[in-house]
């Protein structure tokens, strides 16, 4: 029997569509692996909500394993020291893995396989699956990377640049007689413990199923009901009209191959090409924000644009608590701020306008919404999370405009109307008549005191006023252009 291969499995936890799985299961039998060390990945470690979402899908994926005969075998600490001793336990004399691109991840493989190679061991890491475009080979016509989302997708889609290949089955695989040893998924503590008393996992358990079959599901979900009506859909918080399959993607238990392709045979099947496209621009976004980090490396923690770098951002702590909690006195904030701390997740729509009232409304630099995201976020990624509040906070790559200041009220009552969003995360105002739901501090008195709401108390007066604040983003705005 040939030696063993050694799967280092990263962030692509699936047995499908997986390069270097089915290029270690052609050579013979095959080791998956899986280190933890968060401390090595630097800005890319995952925050509090994506290790919940991580401890169910490594237990998800050794279940997966186990029917095939084998198992997932987990270690922590150095990834170099655990790959090599793993290696040597079974005479493996290989060791492969997918690329990832978040530059402490691409730094860390690449110490790795420096480390490896100095033990003797032949390394191939440049396997591909995280990505359907290469950031290294799409450039403009004049050279370098692209700044703006609409010629980058003309240029990948018209020139053949996404991997758009059938995706892989997953592979028949063999295992070693006897696999190296393990540690319990349990001594990764990934598992978030109560934060005062309350079992902050419960909304999660209940919003998700992490895991390959589960995220199958949902994509066959996305395609019996939501790709149809994608495009009128996906502003509306209160409908089930986005794909959510943002955390599965992340975490990889799909590939944006597999999504692509399925996608487009619906297109097929359904003529309905023109319909699926605002689907497919939004999974070709994804490519353009690892673009983006990839070619600017330093954007998570640093400005993109030069002259923001000089705002007058305001450094008030009680403000970004408020925020953080939703307790701003905005419902359509509030509903936001609330799902993402139960549920891990926030809709699209919602995430703009919650960042553009951070960073506007109450001058908070983006880094702290990055932050409280990203720690709260299953599908915290480095290169979206940072796309998307440096987007919104005007200082990035095609970002909007300073000027755009979302109005909150507006936005509720335009992609809210009914306010079944607003009642169902912030549930003190269930009574509230939809007509003054959006802005409850505008209502008559006893209307509020019908719905048994008393401003101030059982919900929050609002912390600004938006039309004063916008005025205020503005004046600092006009202070550095």
């Amino acid at each position: 029997m040939p030696a063993p291969t050694l799967v280092w499995f990263r962030h692509d936890l699936r047995l499908a569509d997986h390069a270097a799985l089915h290029a270690a299961a052609d050579d013979g039998p095959v080791v998956p692996v899986f280190v933890w060390n968060p401390d090595a990945e630097g800005t890319a470690a995952p925050g509090g909500a994506a290790r919940w979402w991580l401890h169910h899908a490594l237990a998800a994926l050794d279940a997966s394993l186990r029917d095939r005969g084998g198992a997932l075998v987990l270690r922590q600490g150095d990834a170099a020291t655990a790959l090599t001793d793993a290696a040597r336990a079974v005479g493996a004399t290989r060791v492969v893995w997918n690329r990832r691109y978040a530059p402490p991840l691409a730094a860390q493989a690449n110490r790795v396989a420096d480390a490896l190679r100095d033990e003797g061991l032949t390394v191939d890491h440049h396997f591909t699956g995280r990505l359907m475009h290469d950031p290294e080979g799409v450039e403009t016509t004049s050279g370098g990377p692209y700044h703006v989302y609409t010629p980058f997708w003309k240029k990948v889609t018209g020139h053949d640049l996404l991997d758009t290949r059938p995706p892989l089955d997953a592979p028949a695989l063999a295992f070693p007689d006897a696999l190296p040893a393990s540690e319990p998924l349990e001594a990764l503590q990934l598992l978030p413990e109560a934060r005062d008393g309350v079992d902050w996992a419960g909304g999660l358990r209940e919003a998700w199923t992490p895991g390959e079959d589960a995220a199958h599901e949902r994509l066959q979900e996305t395609l019996d009901r939501i790709v149809a009506d994608y495009e009128t859909m996906r502003n509306r918080p209160d409908k089930d009209g986005t794909s959510r399959l943002s955390p599965h993607l992340h975490h990889g238990a799909l590939s944006p191959r597999q999504v692509w392709h399925a996608v487009t045979a619906w297109a097929e099947t359904h003529d309905a090409r023109a319909a699926a496209e605002p689907f497919l621009q939004e999974l070709v976004w994804r490519e353009f924000s690892y673009h983006w980090l990839y070619h600017y490396p330093n954007t998570p923690t640093e400005t993109y644009r030069d002259k923001f770098k000089d705002f007058a951002w305001v450094d008030d702590a009680d403000a970004l608590t408020r925020w953080q909690n939703g307790r701003t006195g905005f419902p359509i904030v509030d509903a936001g701020m609330r799902q993402l701390y139960e549920t891990g997740w926030m809709h699209n729509r919602v995430r703009m306008i919650v960042a553009s009232f951070l960073t506007k409304d109450l001058l908070i630099h983006w880094r702290h919404g990055a932050r409280w995201f990203w720690d709260t976020l299953v599908d915290g990624d480095l290169a979206s999370n940072t796309m998307g509040w440096q987007w919104s906070a005007g200082s990035g790559v095609d970002a909007q405009p300073f000027f755009r200041i979302f109005n909150p009220v507006s936005q509720s009552e335009r992609y809210d109307p009914n306010g079944d969003y607003i009642r169902r995360f912030v549930p003190e105002l269930s009574d509230v008549p939809t007509e003054h739901l959006h802005a409850p501090w505008e209502a008559p008195s006893d209307v509020l005191t019908n719905a048994g709401v008393t401003l101030g108390d059982t919900y929050p007066d609002p912390m600004v006023d938006h039309s004063v604040a916008r005025e205020n983003a503005l004046d600092a705005y006009d202070d550095i252009r």
